[in-house]
């Protein structure tokens, strides 16, 4: 495989997928297809409806999974229009991938990474979109820009970091993500600093950028839906808020009736759904850290549909 991006987790998430049965599957975060490629790889009788919005993704899947010719359908569009691209079927496993691609990071041009000072402020996991981190630095007002570096970023001190863009914006518009970094840091108090200070601030604006949350329940719920009986759904989260969408999402549909105790009989009607094949999320093992530093903040959840 190359080195577009190494997929994360990858024997577990295979595992997980029960991916040696064969069946069909839906990869709604394709990347550069390494989770593809294996589920495709573990059984000749698989085949893969597979989703991203990045265009050099697409490309780069599409040269990678070009030895399974005739198994796969690729898509360039969100995975949350789900409904318009599988159609009428009905899947055996389905995966979702919340990371972002160690590619989009690497890629200067792409304005991801805080580490790449020259980088332009971008930020756009599909580039035919219209707002850019640039815009959302440059034109929110205060007051949203303090709530979006909470909600997104969990950021404690996201005041003084907006009071900082704000005080350099009135001067030249913000543009790089060198620029951006500097302005967090200078906001953060010194005995918080660290090298990776400006993480919360470009995650927070990435996930406003993309709509990364946006959805991501009402997405997971249907999708679970559209597995057959034994169909396995697996998802990998890389931070705290999507990770608690999901395990609240699957314990929601791993449930049963919800009526009042002091009720005598079920007049809700609520069925399980699913069963939770892994109680706690699965991380990475020590080999696979070491190999992939990226693998640490990882979460596997996985679950198998029970009902029809």
């Amino acid at each position: 495989m190359c080195d577009y991006h190494k997929p994360i987790m990858l024997r577990e998430v295979l595992e997980g997928l029960n991916a040696a049965k064969g069946g069909t599957f839906f990869d709604a975060t394709l990347g550069g297809g390494g989770h593809s490629f294996g589920i495709l790889s573990a059984s000749e009788d698989s085949y893969l409806i597979a989703t991203d919005k990045d265009d050099e993704a697409i490309a780069e899947a599409t040269k990678r999974l070009a030895p399974f010719k005739g198994r796969f359908e690729l898509f360039r569009t969100d995975y949350k229009n789900y409904a318009e691209v599988l159609g009428e079927r009905k899947l055996d496993g389905l995966l979702i991938d919340c990371g972002i691609s160690s590619h989009q990071i690497n890629d200067a041009a792409r304005g991801f990474a805080y580490r790449i000072p020259d980088a332009p402020l971008d930020m756009r996991m599909d580039r035919r979109s219209a707002l850019t981190a640039e815009q959302i630095v440059n034109e929110y007002p205060e007051e949203r820009l303090v709530r979006l570096l909470r909600m997104y970023g969990e950021e404690q001190f996201a005041p003084s970091i907006v009071r900082n863009i704000a005080r350099a914006r009135l001067k030249k518009r913000i543009t790089t993500c060198g620029e951006l970094k500097m302005l967090t840091e200078e906001g953060i108090p010194p005995k918080f600093r660290s090298a990776a200070c400006a993480r919360k601030t470009f995650q927070a604006i990435r996930i406003e950028v993309n709509g990364e949350l946006d959805g991501l329940e009402e997405c997971i719920r249907g999708l679970v839906g559209r597995l057959k009986k034994g169909g396995r759904a697996c998802i990998l989260t890389f931070h705290s808020l999507e990770d608690r969408i999901v395990k609240q999402v699957f314990r929601d549909l791993s449930s049963d009736c919800e009526c009042p105790k002091t009720l005598p009989v079920c007049v809700c009607g609520k069925k399980k759904e699913i069963e939770l094949i892994t109680k706690k999320p699965l991380t990475a093992s020590e080999e696979e850290l070491e190999a992939n530093p990226r693998s640490k903040s990882a979460k596997l959840r996985i679950a198998e549909k029970i009902v029809e």
